[in-house]
């Protein structure tokens, strides 16, 4: 008699265990779920933008990595992509407000139908760099080699004003690849005879003696652009939001500005994984207050389109 209450005791502390684990797990499951509403609540309210590595970025990123934006009372959130491909699907199923472009991909948004407007034109310019290898030493040597380009970009359009004017013997294969960070790995693991490449990836090539052919600057085009889904401006919340955002990265281009790139060296290996000596090899870099591109720029893309 005594070993059976012994049974029905042990048997009755182990249902009562489990009976308590059951209720830990489904509370736990409710904390998780109620956690996750909550996650996907606050990032639906943030104002999201879509950013690849590259310098012209770096306003956002110092501005989110030195808690800039949080202090001015805004929740900015990057959504970072290593291609621009990528950014372009985020803003086109609204998934982000805003993104860090090139006039010729934004100008082809429009064309299909996304509403954008522009923030800001950013510093960006693009330089055409020859693999040392292929002993190329202008863009009429290129013929019948490859240039990593990305389509429907100031890439693709860069090297081909080059490549038309220049006049190659054969044609110039413009080879796609999207990934910014690849295209540099390409090219500086001699896969590829050229590519068209922005800050810090072209500093990189450079320093590996690449030579430059062609720089955007010479084209007195300004083609980077931060540009926002117009439907942000239909919202209250929203425009107060880039607003505040446009005050914040003002205060960050003048930070950068004061204090030089190299001083957030930190940010950009964080944010672009460029290593020490491309940091240290970044040409001086002026960011300029939040304004709008120039009309010349943009009819130079809108024109590509039609």
């Amino acid at each position: 008699m005594k070993r059976y209450l012994i049974y029905i005791a042990s048997v009755a502390v182990v249902l009562a265990s489990l009976s308590a684990c059951g209720k830990s797990y489904d509370e736990k499951k409710r904390i998780s779920e109620s956690a996750r509403r909550q996650d996907l609540r606050q990032d639906s309210l943030a104002l999201k933008i879509a950013t690849v590595p590259t310098m012209d970025c770096l306003p956002l990123f110092v501005a989110v990595d030195d808690s800039m934006f949080a202090k001015a009372g805004v929740d900015v959130r990057l959504k970072r992509r290593n291609a621009q491909i990528d950014c372009d699907t985020l803003i086109r199923g609204r998934h982000v407000e805003g993104i860090v472009s090139d006039l010729m991909r934004t100008e082809r948004l429009k064309r299909r139908g996304l509403a954008l407007r522009y923030i800001t034109a950013t510093n960006a310019y693009w330089q055409m760099i020859a693999n040392r290898r292929a002993r190329v030493k202008e863009v009429a040597q290129l013929a019948d080699k490859m240039v990593a380009i990305t389509r429907f970009s100031a890439t693709d359009y860069l090297a081909e004003i080059a490549i038309k004017a220049a006049k190659p013997k054969y044609d110039v294969f413009q080879v796609q690849i999207n990934d910014v960070n690849l295209r540099l790995k390409m090219l500086i693991n001699n896969e590829m005879d050229a590519a068209v490449l922005t800050e810090p990836q072209a500093t990189t090539a450079r320093l590996y003696k690449n030579p430059v052919l062609t720089d955007s600057r010479d084209q007195h085009l300004d083609l980077g652009v931060v540009a926002f889904r117009e439907a942000c401006w239909k919202d209250k919340h929203r425009q107060a939001q880039v607003e505040t955002f446009v005050k914040v990265y003002n205060q960050a281009c003048d930070s950068i500005n004061k204090n030089g790139v190299q001083h957030y060296a930190a940010v950009i290996s964080k944010y672009m994984g460029a290593d020490d000596k491309t940091i240290q090899a970044l040409p001086k870099l002026q960011y300029r207050h939040a304004q709008p591109p120039q009309p010349h720029d943009v009819e130079v893309a809108r024109k590509r389109w039609k």
